[in-house]
Parts: structure tokens; C-alpha cells; sequence
């Protein structure tokens, strides 16, 4: 590690390299460790919202399992033996998030190989500035264009209205369809630049003696892409599945009735019901629950996190 340090500090000098480190320190200390270590503190505390100031710290203030217990059980009077909405809506999130990881994956795994591998020069250049142009638009205001996309009204309808595929307009946005969309959409370049990175790194000789052994392009793929390109997917599909698992304003805004995603039942507790320790219990579960299914699915696919930063 003194080694390391020694070569960082040469090859940046004393000045600049202070400043990186004091850099990532402070983001990593201040801007995430510290407020999850302070949430984590809060759903511990059992009534720490309705709590004086003066009773803080003292014999009232307790630390208990509580909260955590109400996401499983839900309130004392509730006639059934779990909290049946909010954990179904739990799972319901992450089976959704995995899913669109995976459609994410199939949608962008074909564009990464093509910018990297094929596409050369102006033709490649136009590509990645069309993907790009659309995201310079505020998330917010592209969530609202998908409302009107897919709406009862919307453009889609009036498409498949005006050619006779449907005799009456879908609502998507209560089918959920908008919802599924706009959480695809939302995070592809996170799952294209990262893959392309990878296969960029590819020597196109690997490719071209493949082919001459006589190996079709789904076995090429399959034994030499893939294989090379596994810590770009995994990069991918990790944080496209965080970030589809963490979303807030997208099943907010073109969410469904009935697809409440779990953190609107975050948000209500923090937000409408003043509920701290509650909403940050909650948040712990999503938050550990999704790093294990992603440690765990770096381990079945012989994925080291040492090896995604590449």
C-alpha cells in the first residue's frame, strides 16, 4: 500500500494528489458512508420522531427491532400473520428490477458490441451522439413524455387506433407498461458504456480466429465475447438493477395504481408520515437486500469486484 501511495504521489505530484485523495475521502466518508450509517442508527430507534429533544439519549430512547418487525408482521392489529402489502410490494420491486436488468442487458449488449467492434469512425460517432442527445432532457420531463406515450390518449394508441390493430385504447399506464418502459430507457446508457468498454478492449484477432476454427457468431459470442466482457455486464447490471430498485420519481409520476414501487413506501414514511426510524429501516432492507443479490450474482457468474473497475 506505501508503494501505491509512493507512485501516486510521483506521478501527480504532492499538491494534486492530496487533493484527489481528500476528494474521494470526502465523498466516500461524508456524502455515503456517514448518512447510512445515521440511518442505519435511526431504525433502531423506537419512538425517536415523537421523542423531545431533552429525552434524546435518555432511559426512553431505546434501541429494538421494531420497524423491522413491521415490515414482516405490520402493525399489532393486523388480522393477518404478515404485513402482506408492503412485503409483497417488496418483492414485487426487486423481481421488476431484475427483469428489466435482464431486457436492459438483451437491448444493450448487441449496441455495445457494434459501437466497439464494427461501427468506425464518423458512422460510430453519430451513434453515440444519438444515444446521448435524448438524456440531455431532465428525467422528470422525460417521465411525463412517456405519460403522454403510452397514455389512454397517447401517441401509441392513436397509432395502433388509426392502423385498425385495436378496436379501443389501452391504458398502459395502468397496464404498467409505461412504467416497465421508462425504467428500460432510463438507465441504458449505464448498461451500453460499460459493456462497450469491455468489448472495445477485445483483439479483434480473438474474433477472426474463431471464426476461421469454423465457430458461428452465437458461439463466438458465447466463448469469447461474453467471457472478456463479463465485468463490463456485471458493472452494467449492477447499476442499472440499483438504481431500477432505488427509483423514486419514475413509478411516481407513471406508475400505475396498482405498482407501487417500495420506495413510495419509503417516501410516505418519511415524508407523509414523519416517520424517520420507520423509513429508514426500510430503506436498510432495499439497500442490504439489493447488495446481496448482487454479491451473490457476481459469485455465480465468477465476477471479482476488483475486476469490474477495469
Amino acid at each position: 500500500m506505501s508503494d501505491w501511495f509512493q507512485k501516486f504521489f510521483r506521478r501527480n505530484g504532492f499538491g494534486l494528489s492530496l487533493f484527489m485523495l481528500a476528494v474521494v475521502f470526502f465523498w466516500i466518508v461524508v456524502m455515503i458512508v456517514l448518512p447510512q450509517l445515521l440511518m442505519l442508527d435511526f431504525s433502531f430507534r423506537f419512538n425517536w420522531h415523537h421523542m423531545a429533544p431533552a429525552k434524546m439519549g435518555g432511559p426512553e430512547d431505546v434501541y429494538t427491532l421494531t420497524h423491522y418487525k413491521f415490515l414482516i408482521y405490520g402493525s399489532p392489529n393486523n388480522p393477518d400473520p404478515f404485513n402482506i402489502v408492503d412485503v409483497t410490494v417488496f418483492f414485487r420491486t426487486i423481481l421488476a428490477a431484475i427483469c428489466i436488468t435482464g431486457f436492459d442487458l438483451a437491448l444493450c449488449y448487441p449496441i455495445a458490441y457494434y459501437l466497439a467492434q464494427v461501427a468506425k469512425g464518423g458512422k460510430a460517432r453519430f451513434f453515440v451522439l444519438a444515444l446521448i442527445v435524448p438524456f440531455w432532457v431532465n428525467e422528470i420531463l422525460r417521465a411525463f413524455a412517456f405519460r403522454i406515450l403510452f397514455g389512454e390518449e397517447g401517441t401509441i394508441n392513436a397509432l395502433l387506433l388509426a392502423t385498425d390493430l385495436l378496436d379501443q385504447p389501452i391504458d398502459f399506464v395502468r397496464e404498467n407498461v409505461a412504467l416497465y418502459a421508462g425504467l428500460g430507457y432510463a438507465y441504458v446508457l449505464l448498461m451500453i458504456f460499460p459493456i462497450y468498454n469491455a468489448v472495445e478492449s477485445l483483439d479483434r484477432n480473438q474474433i477472426e480466429a474463431a471464426r476461421d476454427l469454423g465457430a458461428g457468431w452465437p458461439r463466438i459470442h458465447w466463448r469469447v465475447v461474453i467471457p472478456f466482457a463479463k465485468p463490463g455486464i456485471t458493472s452494467g447490471c449492477t447499476m442499472v438493477f440499483m438504481l431500477t430498485a432505488g427509483a423514486l420519481a419514475l413509478p411516481q409520476i407513471i406508475g400505475g395504481p396498482s405498482s407501487l414501487w417500495f420506495t413510495q413506501i419509503i417516501y410516505q414514511w418519511f415524508n407523509t408520515g414523519s416517520n424517520w426510524p420507520r423509513g429508514s429501516a426500510y430503506a436498510i432492507v432495499l439497500l442490504i437486500s439489493c447488495v446481496l443479490l448482487v454479491l451473490l450474482m457476481m459469485r455465480v457468474f465468477k465476477v471479482r469486484i476488483g475486476e469490474i473497475g477495469r
